[in-house]
């Protein structure tokens, strides 16, 4: 009896601290998501009067209220912005961010070089249904979901996805699951390279012993989440993708470090193309040097 009592009592502290690593690392309340952007980290200091004007256009600019259903149920969100009936960029945010945010610049970058936009709120996110971020894993089949939406709904049209941050792991997440055939390339700016990586080194710099805590971390996310967190990393699923995939990753990345997107470019070196930029922060390479971005993102269209 007394080890039976102490097995329990043991077994309850293990959960009990697994649904708060749950909590601190995966859930997403509805009541806190996302206001328009304020971009009020100091990350954005040097850029922050012209992310303000550029999300501020985005938010005027009209478009069509698209949604879809996930493969586990979930009513997924997007807008849809046309352009000259040109190839799709289907866009993928970054994590506990906003859309709104995240592509302030680059829509208006896809939008000069003739494509149209499908900018999608991720899964736990602002218009998305859910309460769990799965950092890629069940993200992943989303964005494998949009992809056949777009698919069905334009198939004579090309069709790019494109993710920044944990959107960019997300779409080399899903490099190697069975795409429609109009989906010609991948674009993924500053991707981390696994959920374990990300999760253990965002930890470490908050001074969080997660590492230690992993066990806890992903059984969390096992029971409370419903999903096993390292059931595929980015580098395992950029190896075995056809398509080609063109990488951003600015050099001064403190969140997620130069070295995790160089990882996926390892994998697979014939299909991936990776360019970093000096001095560009988390999510800023576009701000740094949009000239270099624009010009890459350029060829890399002409070439598919």
């Amino acid at each position: 009896m007394a080890f039976l009592l102490t097995f329990l009592g043991i077994l309850g502290v293990i959960l009990t601290f697994s649904y708060f690593s749950y909590r601190t690392v995966f859930f997403a309340s509805r009541k806190n998501r996302g206001p328009a952007p304020k971009f009020e980290s100091q990350r954005f200091e040097d850029y922050r009067p012209e992310l303000l004007q550029l999300s501020e256009a985005l938010e005027q600019r009209s478009f069509e209220a698209v949604t879809i259903f996930s493969q586990d149920g979930l009513r997924l969100y997007g807008r849809y912005y046309e352009n000259q009936k040109g190839p799709i960029a289907i866009c993928f945010h970054g994590y506990r961010s906003n859309p709104m945010a995240d592509f302030a610049a680059s829509s208006q970058l896809f939008t000069r070089l003739g494509c149209s936009l499908l900018i999608v709120d991720q899964r736990a996110h602002w218009h998305s249904e859910g309460i769990s971020i799965t950092f890629g894993i069940r993200e992943r089949l989303d964005v494998q979901s949009w992809a056949e939406y777009a698919a069905d709904r334009w198939p004579q049209r090309k069709i790019i996805l494109y993710g920044v941050s944990m959107g960019g792991a997300a779409v080399l997440m899903a490099s190697d699951l069975p795409l429609p055939e109009n989906v010609m390339g991948i674009i993924a700016d500053c991707p981390y390279s696994s959920p374990k990586e990300i999760i253990c080194r965002v930890g470490e710099h908050q001074k969080r012993h997660t590492r230690l805590m992993w066990p806890l971390i992903r059984l969390g996310a096992k029971v409370y989440g419903g999903f096993f967190i390292q059931e595929t990393t980015a580098a395992k699923a950029v190896s075995a993708s056809p398509l080609p995939i063109l990488i951003f990753h600015g050099e001064a990345d403190l969140f997620v470090p130069p070295e995790m997107s160089e990882e996926a470019e390892k994998a697979n070196p014939e299909k991936v193309k990776r360019f970093t930029f000096p001095g560009a922060k988390h999510t800023l390479s576009i701000m740094a040097d949009p000239e270099k971005y624009e010009n890459c993102v350029r060829a890399f269209l002409n070439s598919l």
